[in-house]
């Protein structure tokens, strides 16, 4: 077999680290980008914060050595906040997104990536998030009262038989066969009475076996002169059935109370809580910072992006003047290789700002009525109609909006709110899911409670507005929305 030598001309498109590393940027949360930023200036030595002191300072400090410093390549140093007019004037051109990556470099010191990981974010939020969960809630006051160590045993195995909602969720009968095997002369008697007892905790109604038991706990620790309390004690304890099912006019009929009593026993009802454990969560709480703002200015939105989630940083003009050429010593190659990664690593973080702020300023531009006139403004849009105007990929736009967060005037939002998908209209145009949800809402707000619309009904009303949707479309939006049927609403005037 002879052995001969091909001249082969072909492209292939790399992923080098540094795009690798503005991608990984892009779809960072701002709470993780923050994570990632304080990463990189403990890692590397040629990164810095920068405010006016230490501009100042670095500024004496290279004219004083003569050495021209490096410029502050900040996130947000070329960034302007950018206006859309009432017209809709196009997006300057001149603002750039994509970053040429022509230089692959082989880093030879750690540069500190990886990704926001558990390690990376323990000086988040750590001190003032800690939350009591119900469970220690209720052994602290176990252990305020006065039980014996028996009692405690059964009132430790009873806590941790009560769900996150407050409901006793494992039978007293399960309870005492697990416990008769360390207490062979334990009587279920004691169950109930250690039970009756934990009924009688903070909060109200916990330590109950079901809705019915736990409305009429909250009701005994109700002052006794408290208005319409007897009354809603018998409708709890004889007639929860006909309530459940709204069934007014029997419970009226059985109960003997008319119309304005059971209307003020049914509020009294109504004020108590259907889960009195929740309230008592045992997650930390999680933390929105806006990515975007979104004011009006001057009859014109203008979209800017908040500093607080990209600080300046720099590079430190100090140990850059100690980087020389022809050096390679160990010392000076880890200086530069520190100097590449920090040049990157700003150039990345430009390189996100720029592109969050034209896909946010792109968004505003095209649910400029949403901003207007609210949630029946809204817009269908897709992935493809924002990348089709920045003249980007779908997945960028998808790694920019995830867990990014926009300030208007009317609420934060995720990006990815303001996308949703269309339904025809008769007049030939489309409306958004967004909006169809819009004017169920507010069909239901206005609906008369003793005769609540049906799902059929709404979709009938709407298609007289020109919006065709069919009763099962109605009924999945109604149930996103956290709507119950039209049999759960009726209620008495």
């Amino acid at each position: 077999m002879k052995q001969t030598l091909h001249l082969r001309l072909g492209q292939q498109l790399a992923m080098t680290p540094q795009l690798q590393q503005a991608i990984r940027l892009l779809q960072l949360s701002s709470v993780e980008l923050q994570a990632e930023i304080q990463q990189a200036l403990e890692s590397n030595v040629m990164l810095e914060r920068q405010d006016e002191e230490s501009e100042a300072s670095h500024g004496d400090r290279a004219e004083q050595q003569n050495q021209p410093s490096e410029p502050a390549s900040a996130a947000d140093s070329d960034l302007q906040a950018l206006d859309i007019s009432k017209e809709g004037e196009a997006i300057p051109s001149e603002l750039p997104v994509d970053t040429r990556w022509e230089d692959v470099y082989e880093p030879g010191f750690p540069s500190g990536g990886g990704g926001a990981t558990e390690e990376n974010r323990e000086f988040e939020f750590q001190g003032n998030t800690a939350t009591e969960n119900l469970g220690e809630h209720l052994r602290w006051q176990v252990q305020m009262g006065n039980f014996s160590q028996t009692d405690q045993i059964i009132a430790e195995a009873i806590i941790d038989a009560i769900s996150d909602d407050g409901y006793l969720a494992t039978p007293l009968e399960e309870i005492h066969q697990l416990l008769s095997a360390d207490l062979p002369e334990l009587e279920s008697d004691e169950l109930t009475a250690v039970l009756h007892r934990i009924q009688n905790f903070d909060p109200p109604g916990v330590g109950a076996r079901n809705l019915q038991e736990s409305l009429l706990l909250q009701l005994r620790q109700l002052p006794d002169d408290a208005p319409w309390l007897s009354e809603a004690k018998m409708v709890i304890q004889r007639h929860f059935n006909l309530l459940a099912k709204r069934d007014y006019t029997q419970l009226m009929r059985r109960s003997q109370l008319n119309e304005e009593s059971l209307h003020q026993v049914i509020q009294l009802i109504q004020s108590l809580n259907p889960r009195p454990g929740g309230h008592i969560s045992s997650s930390s709480p999680e933390y929105v910072v806006p990515d975007v703002f979104v004011t009006k200015v001057n009859g014109n939105w203008r979209v800017e992006l908040n500093p607080e989630n990209a600080p300046r940083l720099g590079i430190n003009a100090h140990y850059a003047s100690m980087v020389r050429r022809g050096d390679n010593t160990t010392d000076n190659v880890c200086l530069k290789n520190h100097l590449q990664e920090a040049r990157w690593f700003l150039k990345s973080l430009q390189s996100r700002s720029e592109t969050l702020l034209k896909v946010a300023s792109t968004i505003v531009e095209r649910q400029r009525d949403f901003l207007e006139h609210g949630e029946l403004g809204m817009k269908p849009m897709v992935l493809h109609d924002i990348a089709e105007s920045v003249d980007m990929h779908e997945s960028t736009i998808s790694r920019v909006t995830t867990r990014k967060y926009i300030h208007t005037p009317r609420g934060v939002f995720e990006l990815k709110y303001f996308f949703s998908s269309h339904v025809k209209t008769s007049g030939g145009g489309e409306v958004s899911s967004t909006a169809i949800q819009a004017h169920i809402k507010k069909l239901v707000l206005g609906e008369e409670p003793k005769k609540p619309l049906s799902d059929s009904k709404i979709a009938q009303i709407l298609s007289e507005r020109g919006i065709k949707v069919a009763r099962r479309t109605v009924a999945k939006y109604r149930e996103i929305m956290n709507i119950p049927p039209s049999s759960e609403r009726k209620r008495l005037a």
